[in-house]
């Protein structure tokens, strides 16, 4: 026992130390709500990082029941693979999109305006449900500890709806005291899964049985089994939204070298070309995508190895895949019952905080949307600390009511996460294919093409694996979802609060979401190409209806809306070359002088004493 306790101590205090803290000369430096490496780790990251407790567990259960889980190692090649190829996309991808938005952003750029608004409504979809699994998967990782996982379903609603309000609780407080909590939480779990690993291994050589089989395993055919393998590469294949997340999010990272560059390029400077690739904010965020492109990988193939070992998977003696390899692995250290439990409770923990990656992301992308028009003006503030307050609030709020809606049950609402993020991926690897192609010559620009293109049918593929996966499960209503959410989006853009000017765009970035530099240039010239959009579906909209009419003689004359301000060149908007030049809307806020009889009045000088 007491071997335990120290351990579990020590591990504590040394996650907390390392914990990253905002101190008063952080914010006047780099700005309110701003973020280092290691706090953008712990926000961006821990939803990705939580998927370690669910994903491997529903890829074995899409085999297990039919005897194929013999064949997950394909599964585990293929999520692998995936990830890998997705980390590379994103980590290239942000040295083009270093202010943020992107796969929204990327194809504003480089795609269509109508393909951006897309993006748009389908990453705050999957933010929202990203709050809601997670807080409910905490919720039924809880009652399962207490042996009540069957309980009424408003238990599951009741605690989920709490763990939801405790993430919320700690976002509106600021990101400097959101990343110390969930870092030291990380810190807790990343040490005390190495302890498990070290006492599973522990359990191999002393040739621990595995646990014998509870039932036959169902007769399938081989197109079954092929079905039952793309599922469960699908199912085991979640969390990336963490990719999207960390380039959306770019915007609230620090922008300086962290201490790990600054000592490279120092003391190695032969290495100059990986310090240069892993410099300022754009670096930072790639340190933290690094671990996308094999954290997936590794731990499916640990867990698949000793879940294949020991024969336990999801459902095996009562407990979860990873409840019962934390038992066995445990079990082998001296009062390792007490190290088993505290891994339990952390992971209702992690799974709760995971909606913090949601909350971050929320407010990155809701302001955007509300400067372009796709959302009311009202719902913009921005509080001393840099928090979104509002859009944290009413991401928050839709989310308690779609648990409600669902009465507590995970599975309902799972089949819907996850899908949405594919789409975005599909999108930036488009757009970094168009980037590759304007931008390079020769045979850097078909490599480039080729890889990005590479990039884009598999996540593609991934998107449509991901409903046809579950689609027993109720993946065919993300189909029916995904066009509601596409058609609403695209009324409310046309509607009158979609409508834009350039001096309400330019109090929306400026002065409301106080947002400066090139980030706001971005997205002021998202914001006009938005209303070009806009302007030119309203134009099709009254045609069509006027020539609707005259085929019962009715002939109705076009209502014109005022034509846009045009959006310009995206080089030119960033001022690429001038940086310090001011906002490209500044040539329209100057207030216009009302019309005098006679014209202008003559102006004259102060007279002399």
């Amino acid at each position: 026992m007491l071997f335990s306790i120290g351990l579990l101590l020590i591990i504590i205090l040394l996650s907390n130390k390392l914990a990253p803290r905002e101190h008063e000369e952080h914010t006047k430096i780099h700005g309110a709500g701003q973020i280092g490496m290691l706090a953008a780790l712990a926000l961006f990251g821990v939803d990705y990082f939580t998927s370690y407790f669910y994903a491997t567990g529903e890829m074995m259960s899409a085999l297990h029941p039919y005897g194929l889980q013999k064949y997950s190692y394909i599964a585990v090649g293929v999520i692998s693979l995936a990830n890998f190829v997705f980390g590379a996309l994103y980590m290239y991808s942000l040295g083009i999109f270093n202010e943020g938005g992107g796969s929204y952003t990327a194809s504003m750029r480089y795609l269509t305006p109508a393909l951006s608004l897309v993006v748009a409504v389908t990453l705050i979809q999957d933010y929202v449900l990203t709050i809601v699994v997670s807080a409910l998967s905490g919720g039924d990782q809880l009652l399962s500890i207490l042996n009540a996982y069957g309980a009424h379903w408003l238990w599951h609603f009741g605690i989920g709806a709490a763990l939801a309000t405790v993430t919320w609780y700690l976002t509106i407080r600021g990101r400097g005291e959101s990343a110390r909590v969930v870092f030291t939480l990380l810190g807790v779990f990343i040490l005390l899964t190495i302890t498990m690993a070290i006492g599973l291994v522990m359990a191999y050589f002393k040739g621990v049985p595995p646990i014998p089989p509870s039932e036959a395993p169902e007769t399938v055919t081989l197109v079954q089994a092929l079905m039952h393998l793309l599922t469960a590469s699908m199912k085991g294949m979640v969390a990336l939204t963490g990719l999207e997340a960390m380039s959306n999010g770019i915007q609230f990272v620090i922008n300086e070298d962290t201490k790990l560059v600054r000592w490279g390029k120092q003391r190695l400077p032969r290495l100059q070309p990986i310090w240069n690739f892993y410099s300022g904010k754009s670096g930072i965020g790639r340190f933290v995508q690094t671990s996308f492109l094999f954290y997936g990988g590794l731990t499916t193939l640990l867990l698949t190895f000793f879940s294949l070992r020991f024969n336990v998977f999801d459902g095996t003696l009562g407990r979860t895949l990873v409840g019962n390899l934390a038992a066995i692995g445990f079990d082998q250290l001296p009062g390792g019952i007490i190290l088993f439990w505290v891994y339990q409770f952390l992971a209702v923990a992690l799974l709760a905080a995971a909606s913090m990656t949601a909350f971050q992301d929320a407010q990155a992308t809701e302001w955007r949307d509300v400067a372009i028009g796709e959302i009311p003006e009202a719902i913009i503030y921005r509080d001393p600390r840099g928090t979104f307050t509002r859009s944290v609030t009413i991401t928050f709020a839709v989310a308690i009511f779609i648990m409600f809606m669902v009465r507590g049950r995970t599975t309902v609402a799972v089949p819907y996460y996850g899908v949405g993020v594919f789409m975005p991926i599909t999108v930036m690897a488009l757009a970094i294919r168009k980037h590759v192609q304007h931008t390079y010559t020769g045979r850097p620009r078909r490599l480039g093409s080729l890889a990005a293109t590479i990039a884009a049918l598999m996540a593609g593929f991934v998107f449509i694996g991901q409903i046809v996966g579950k689609w027993e499960e109720g993946g065919w209503a993300v189909l029916i979802s995904f066009s509601i959410l596409v058609l609403a989006a695209n009324l409310m853009l046309i509607s009158p609060i979609g409508y834009r000017d350039p001096r309400q765009i330019h109090r929306i970035v400026r002065e409301k979401a106080r947002v400066q530099g090139a980030m706001a240039s971005i997205v002021e010239w998202q914001s006009l190409r938005m209303q070009e959009y806009r302007y030119s579906v309203l134009q099709k909209t009254a045609i069509l209806v006027s020539r609707f009419f005259e085929w019962f003689g009715v002939r109705r004359p076009l209502r014109y809306e005022p034509v846009p301000v045009p959006a310009g060149d995206y080089d030119h908007a960033l001022h690429v070359d001038h940086p310090e030049a001011p906002s490209l809307l500044e040539d329209y806020l100057q207030p216009e002088k009302e019309p005098h009889l006679g014209g202008s009045p003559k102006e004259t000088a102060p007279g002399n004493d």
